[in-house]
């Protein structure tokens, strides 16, 4: 895997996911076979839980949004009055726009092409904060954890949904990590037209956070009530924190 450190990590992943802009969706879809929109769909459930009783009415921000599923199934909750939708790859902001426009919501969303590591909003500015299947790009994790956690609300979400690294032992989950580091450069290659996105994608997985190593770091950046799920046979996990409503 290319060693890149800080800014040098962002302007070669934000190359990188530009160059596959186009066939992204498409190899989503392919590689989780058509799972991941369930997973946000729960993810967004879990960001603002109780809309019932207009605690959840506000802005929501999607970090790294791609081509903005996050973002739009976010805009589509009640008591949501806006998404701002995040990224720094510049080529994905006009299929998320494009996107929302086709379903309706361009008027409730924004986009912004930024860093995660320094975001350009004031303290407790939303319900919530996500991040989809991007936390592993950022050069420190930490960092970004930190920024998402100071512009949510007191009391508000923070939830990470990302592939892992795999945890097993068997046999089973061996065919599982050798496929994945096989078949999915090969996907990129023969979908996308290029391998070196989809190569870096099983790199990145092995070099993440395991699903508790992630708890914890969300522990030191001050959220509560911690919890994590895992999802597609153990390769996805979802995580879920709190901004305390005592000031620390």
């Amino acid at each position: 895997m290319v060693q890149l450190k800080g800014d040098e990590k962002a302007r070669y992943v934000a190359t990188m996911f530009d160059r596959i802009s186009g066939r992204y969706d498409l190899l989503n879809t392919v590689m989780s076979g058509g799972m991941h929109h369930m997973w946000r769909r729960r993810a967004t459930r879990l960001a603002i839980p109780n809309l019932a009783t207009c605690e959840g009415i506000g802005d929501a921000l999607d970090v790294a949004t791609g081509t903005g599923d996050f973002a739009i199934d976010l805009a589509r909750r009640p008591g949501v009055t806006r998404v701002v939708g995040i990224d720094f790859a510049p080529k994905m902001l006009p299929l998320a726009r494009h996107k929302a426009k086709k379903h309706g919501l361009l008027q409730r969303m924004n986009w912004m092409l930024g860093d995660a590591h320094g975001l350009p909003f004031p303290d407790d500015s939303f319900l919530c904060a996500t991040v989809g299947f991007g936390l592993r790009n950022f050069a420190d994790k930490e960092a970004a954890l930190r920024e998402m956690a100071r512009v949510v609300r007191p009391g508000g979400r923070v939830v990470i949904l990302d592939i892992v690294p795999f945890a097993g032992k068997g046999i089973f989950h061996g065919l599982l990590r050798a496929g994945f580091r096989g078949v999915v450069p090969w996907l990129g290659a023969l979908v996308a037209g290029n391998n070196e996105a989809y190569k870096y994608l099983p790199e990145s997985v092995d070099s993440y956070l395991t699903a508790a190593e992630l708890l914890a770091v969300m522990e030191s950046v001050g959220l509560k009530k911690i919890r994590y799920e895992m999802m597609g046979m153990g390769t996805v996990a979802m995580h879920v924190g709190e901004k305390s409503t005592v000031p620390s």
